[in-house]
């Protein structure tokens, strides 16, 4: 037999509401009467007073990134030398790069001009649902890109006839697969809680380790399937690079000529410095039983908005048949913008 109040408290008034359940959870009546219908997102801890600043510098690093990827996602469909398996795989991470950022970066941009910081129950499982169904699509797009790199280098006579076009298709869709499926798990165990009381989400967007702690319920369950899902994932998705890579060291050791090596590893180090950056949060934030909400914040912003650029910038500017390209379409949008 137990006692379950609420308190719930607006601008003038504070009211404290009780109900008698003989069960150890709250009655079916209990949960209809406290639930929640939104969230406030507090935003980026420690600060308050930085709102115009923060503002200027994420809208500009947001609206950068956009269109940095957008214009490789042009310059690889508009030119015909890049369209192999490469830059298809370069391609598809352009367009998650600019998805990506987009589950989080409006709404804070929202709230960071003076707007309403409150997100609606809904909205924030769809949030949170997205947030993971992509990112863990591009963790398994960087494993394929990593195959795909191991394929031209270790068996380049080959690689046609391994990367056709019915099996990268097919990789493609795993990944995408792969990534509902996890977004589906997390998000079902997060919001299958009850959530009545406190509504104030002490980070900049709705993600697990800042959700959990909201539940009126035993929220360990989630919290070790959400440990368990991301960490295995993670570490098996990382396991393939390295297994790749490793491969990949080897045949580039082989090669007599240093001008081979140096191309050779120029493909490669572009993206391995992009898996390193994607991998680093990951343990950073999920893996720590209670990270520092600072600490969470600032690897967040790192990974959700400045990484998309960084991978942007660093396929580009160490590809040169990607420069050539983006010359032309940059060129060409210059000419058509002066007509």
């Amino acid at each position: 037999m137990h006692w379950y109040c609420v308190c719930r408290q607006s601008a003038s008034t504070f009211e404290l509401s009780c109900l008698w359940s003989p069960l150890d959870l709250p009655s079916k009546n209990m949960r209809n009467h406290t639930e929640l219908n939104e969230f406030i997102l507090l935003g980026i801890p420690q600060t308050q007073g930085l709102e115009t600043v923060l503002l200027g510098i994420f809208s500009f690093i947001y609206l950068f990134t956009l269109l940095g990827n957008l214009f490789i996602l042009l310059a690889i469909v508009s030119s015909s030398t890049l369209h192999t398996p490469m830059y298809f795989f370069l391609g598809l991470l352009s367009i998650l790069d600019m998805l990506f950022p987009s589950v989080t970066c409006p709404k804070m941009l929202f709230y960071l001009s003076g707007q309403s910081q409150a997100i609606s129950y809904k909205g924030c499982a769809v949030q949170l649902f997205f947030y993971h169904f992509l990112g863990s699509t591009e963790g398994c797009l960087y494993s394929v890109m990593a195959y795909d790199r191991f394929v031209a280098i270790c068996h380049p006579l080959r690689y046609m006839l391994i990367m056709r076009p019915g099996v990268c298709v097919g990789l493609v869709m795993a990944a995408w697969l792969v990534g509902c499926l996890q977004a589906t798990i997390l998000t079902s165990f997060t919001f299958q809680l009850p959530y009545c009381g406190p509504n104030r989400v002490d980070h900049f967007f709705c993600d697990i380790p800042a959700i959990l702690p909201l539940a009126c319920a035993d929220s360990s369950l989630a919290q070790r399937v959400g440990s368990t899902n991301v960490g295995f994932l993670a570490l098996t998705l990382w396991l393939s690079v390295c297994v790749s890579y490793a491969h990949i060291g080897i045949a580039i050791l082989r090669i007599r000529s240093a001008e081979g090596r140096q191309k050779a590893f120029s493909t490669c180090s572009a993206h391995l410095t992009a898996i390193l950056c994607a991998y680093g949060p990951v343990i950073i934030i999920y893996l720590q039983p209670t990270p520092n909400p600072f600490l969470r914040a600032t690897v967040q912003i790192l990974n959700n908005i400045v990484s998309p650029i960084l991978n942007s910038l660093m396929y580009s500017l160490r590809n040169k048949e990607v420069k050539s390209s983006l010359k032309r379409v940059f060129y060409n949008v210059v000419f058509t913008a002066l007509d």
